[in-house]
């Protein structure tokens, strides 16, 4: 009895995380970010990404670098943009078209 409650709460489980979004407010908005889209992985380098995705359609000037502030650049891809410390990636997100904004305002 219990291996069935435990293979229905895992099949459940599974799923749940099968769709998966990512909700962020923007100037009051809250939007919605397409999680499927593929996109660079925390900690791979400036090499592994233009391998893997190509040329970026933009590569950003370099700001920071600083004793206190790390050197940060941007690299923006159809759909989502890539960002940098020294040249390691720390963060990508989705951006355009590839956004679906949601009817609700943050605060309500």
């Amino acid at each position: 009895m219990q291996t069935r409650i435990l293979a229905a709460l895992l099949c459940g489980c599974t799923l749940a995380t099968a769709a998966v979004a990512e909700t962020i407010v923007v100037n009051d908005e809250v939007q919605v970010r397409d999680s499927q889209l593929q996109r660079p992985k925390r900690g791979l380098s400036m090499d592994e990404v233009e391998k893997a995705f190509g040329a970026p359609t933009t590569r950003h000037a370099t700001v920071g670098g600083a004793p206190h502030q790390p050197p940060i650049t941007r690299w923006d891809y159809s759909g989502f943009s890539v960002f940098f410390e020294r040249d390691r990636v720390i963060d990508s997100v989705v951006v355009g078209d590839s956004m679906v904004a949601a009817s609700a305002t943050a605060g309500t």
